[in-house]
């Protein structure tokens, strides 16, 4: 079973869907911490935790750059 791990804080929940569609577009596994994914009609305004596949952790912050910190 894969461990998922966090990798960023992104300011809301439509940041955090545009980079984990950018991660998926690089074969990478991520997902909004399920926790952080309240939203009302789709969409939220608080931060949300990126979490990526452990192994995948590094790969992530190289493809997210500066917006992973």
């Amino acid at each position: 079973m894969a461990k998922w791990v966090h990798l960023a804080m992104a300011p809301n929940s439509t940041v955090a869907e545009m980079w984990i569609d950018i991660l998926r577009e690089e074969g990478l596994q991520a997902m909004i911490r399920p926790s952080d994914a309240v939203s009302f009609m789709g969409v939220t305004a608080v931060e949300c935790r990126v979490l990526v596949v452990e192994e995948d952790l590094e790969r992530a912050r190289e493809v997210l750059g500066d917006d992973a910190k």
